[in-house]
């Protein structure tokens, strides 16, 4: 039965950073209007690097689908380490609004990399 949840809970993680990837690319998903103008800003700017943010839905594409499957779990939530940070520091700097979210999507992925730290000894290790 818990593996059955856990399979579940990594599902649903993944599908949240594929879900993000592809609206990088498509927004379908509209900014809320509540926002205020400090993130808006903020996003702008990556916007203006034109190739940060595709490079950023990339990997939460890649990163996403790899924690869906077993195997590759440890490869995507190393993947999405980095852009889980950045959420949380979006988070934490511009708009403590969605500060809840971004700690539960690190605290997840930090949890993640915990459960399969025997896959990453090999690269630590003499």
């Amino acid at each position: 039965m818990k593996d059955k949840i856990l399979t579940g809970l990594y599902i649903v993680f993944g599908l949240l950073f594929i879900n993000s990837g592809i609206n990088k690319f498509l927004n379908y998903m509209p900014m809320p209007e509540n926002i205020s103008t400090e993130p808006v800003n903020l996003m702008t700017s990556f916007k203006d690097i034109k190739w940060l943010m595709p490079l950023v839905a990339v990997a939460e594409i890649i990163g996403g689908a790899l924690l869906i499957f077993k195997k590759y779990r440890a490869l995507g939530a190393i993947i999405l380490f980095p852009i889980t940070i950045g959420v949380l520091l979006v988070h934490i700097v511009q708009d403590s609004s969605g500060l809840i979210m971004g700690l539960i999507v690190f605290g997840l992925n930090l949890w993640i990399i915990y459960e399969n730290r025997a896959k990453y000894m090999p690269m630590i290790q003499d």
